[in-house]
């Protein structure tokens, strides 16, 4: 069906609608106002009854009847009239059919008011609708007169003939379809030049315009489609240029990628190599053809996990940092690089692979050795330095008292005891000192970081008590498996928890929380205490300097060290008067155990 009849039957439907819409309203109004004159005629017809005639005179009846005849000669739809006493309920007179007017108030709904002399309704029985009217002359009084209606007799008699409206409504109808007919089709006559016009563009050919006849909506919208068709030619040449300058910018992010000295490949969603530059033939001893096609053919082994995991992290659309990991060289080596992965998306916003640069850190890995070379030996000087600054102290007061008895020839425990102390603060700052300086070969497994920390808080519960302190723990559910050496990680915790309770004076609570996050497992130990300022924070883990006053200084120190050699992060923060939260970082990956094991060596 074309435009023109669709839009004429749809002109004519809407026509017919509101012509039979305002029918029906107009129906409704005149049935509300025949059954308003029939209330008011009924109340006046109630008035003349109870003026005309005694209802407690002998012929009472008989003049009732007379009436009931004289007002059903004017009104035909007028069935019954009836007095009620309104004490007993009791129909005292009737005139006309009593059983409808029986039925009839069974099925009244609103009862009669006695705040009103007069009430007018419809009543519906099972066979028959009835209007009725409930009259007193006064409120209080004893009798009432009921009158019955017929509603269907007295609704004939006041409703208009409506054939004569259907049938002129049909007429118009019909002429209105075909008015509008003519009309669609005069209005539509440009809609066929637009379309012809719509052809001509889809086929690629610009040139001829359509002929602007009108200054209507379709006279703009044939002027707008010139205007499209002429972007449309401008653009196609646009796109020519575009697609020439996107061909010359490939071959030249080809040649880039080929000359670059970092190994770059591209693989797809599987994980499969389909490109890769001569730094990568170069880097790993691969040519070309024995990559492409493979699947993570310089990933050791044991870190292809490690690899597909990095691969679903950015498929979910986060943004990875450079990723520092081994790679294995066709001759087996395995060399440190700086891996990135950035996803390949198409024009629907889908990936569709990922570009990988990696980058040779074997020299990087050199000059930090040598720098680490150089910390260490400004860190050994430092710690000499202060190893006899701290021991020539307990030195001069045992000197002082060996003379001292030397001279007087008389043994004082007093001064045994204090050189006894002395003695094991020495021997304290030397063990710290020793597991400092000595390089310490232990073997990682994997232990539960929770099981750890429940160890050292059972072993520190007593401490904790004589200081008033309570230790609160809040552990997560997810499995915390690390590769780990425990007994040093327990030597990191107690230093922690130690200085946790000792910074409470007046006691307090210690907050341990374990999380695990994606690829690290984090420990948080927060305290109540006496809290630090900026500048003393700063100072924490420098040889010797401690807030204490029977600390060497050393425990943070030995606890970073032990952090660092299981490749992890201890970060401290406070505020005075607030307390001081310890955070490490412990990594996750599985895997490493070996190189954590090497890391641990250095």
């Amino acid at each position: 069906m074309s435009l023109k009849y669709k839009l004429s039957i749809t002109i004519a439907g809407l026509l017919l609608l509101v012509i039979v819409l305002f029918q029906f309203l107009w129906v409704y109004n005149q049935q509300q106002k025949t059954m308003e004159l029939l209330d008011r005629a009924s109340q006046t017809l109630s008035e003349r009854l109870f003026q005309q005639m005694n209802v407690q005179a002998p012929q009472a009846e008989k003049q009732l009847s007379e009436l009931f005849q004289l007002f059903q000669a004017e009104k035909p739809y007028m069935l019954e009239t009836a007095i009620i006493n309104e004490q007993t309920g009791a129909m005292l007179l009737s005139a006309g059919n009593k059983e409808m007017l029986e039925a009839a108030l069974t099925k009244r709904i609103a009862q009669p008011n006695e705040e009103s002399t007069y009430q007018f309704q419809a009543v519906k029985t099972d066979d028959r609708n009835y209007y009725i009217s409930d009259y007193r002359e006064q409120i209080g009084s004893v009798y009432r007169v009921i009158m019955l209606y017929d509603k269907q007799i007295y609704d004939s008699m006041y409703s208009n003939d409506n054939n004569l409206f259907y049938a002129a409504l049909i007429y118009l109808v019909f002429f209105t379809c075909i008015v509008s007919y003519w009309f669609v089709s005069r209005m539509l006559r440009p809609l066929k030049d637009i379309l012809w016009k719509v052809n001509e563009v889809s086929s690629v050919r610009f040139q001829r315009p359509i002929p602007i006849t009108t200054k209507d909506e379709f006279g703009l919208l044939a002027f707008k489609i010139n205007a499209m068709s002429q972007n449309l030619s401008i653009y196609m040449n646009k796109l020519r240029h575009a697609f020439d300058e996107n061909r010359r910018m490939r071959l030249y992010m080809e040649s880039f990628i080929n000359h670059s000295s970092d190994a770059i490949y591209i693989m797809d969603v599987e994980g499969r190599i389909i490109q890769a530059n001569k730094a990568f033939e170069e880097l790993f001893g691969y040519t070309a053809a024995e990559t492409i096609g493979n699947r993570y053919r310089v990933v050791p082994e044991y870190l292809i996990r490690e690899k597909e995991e990095l691969l679903k992290t950015v498929q979910k659309g986060e943004v990875i940092k450079p990723v520092e990991t081994y790679r294995q060289t066709k001759d087996g080596e395995r060399i440190p690089v700086s891996i990135t992965i950035s996803p390949i998306r198409d024009i629907n916003n889908e990936i569709t692979g990922f570009a990988n640069i990696c980058r040779d850190m074997r020299h990087r890995h050199r000059m930090e050795e040598l720098m680490r070379r150089s910390e260490k030996l400004n860190t050994v000087g430092q710690l000499a330095a202060g190893v006899a600054h701290e021991i020539r102290n307990p030195l001069t007061t045992l000197r002082g008292f060996l003379q001292l008895q030397e001279y007087s020839n008389k043994l004082n425990l007093d001064h045994v005891r204090v050189m006894l102390s002395e003695l094991e603060r020495i021997n304290l700052i030397v063990g710290e000192f020793l597991i400092l300086a000595k390089p310490q070969a232990v073997k990682f497994k994997m232990r539960d970081v929770r099981d750890i920390i429940s160890e050292v808080s059972a072993f520190m519960s007593s401490e904790a008590l004589m200081h008033n302190v309570v230790i609160k723990e809040n552990y997560t559910k997810d499995d915390c498996c690390i590769p780990c050496e425990d007994n040093q990680l327990k030597q990191v915790f107690i230093n922690v928890l130690k200085n946790a309770i000792e910074a409470m004076p007046n006691g307090g609570h210690v907050h341990i929380a374990i999380q695990r996050l994606a690829n690290h497992v984090s420990v948080q130990v927060t305290d109540e205490g006496i809290g630090m300022d900026e500048e003393t924070l700063q100072r924490i883990g420098d040889p010797f300097f401690t807030v204490k006053e029977n600390g060497t200084g050393l425990g943070i120190m030995v606890s970073q060290k032990i952090i660092q050699s299981h490749q992890g992060l201890m970060e401290l923060s406070s505020q005075l008067n607030v307390g001081t939260t310890v955070r490490i970082l412990l990594p996750l990956q599985e895997d490493r155990t070996t190189q954590l094991a090497e890391a641990s060596n250095l």
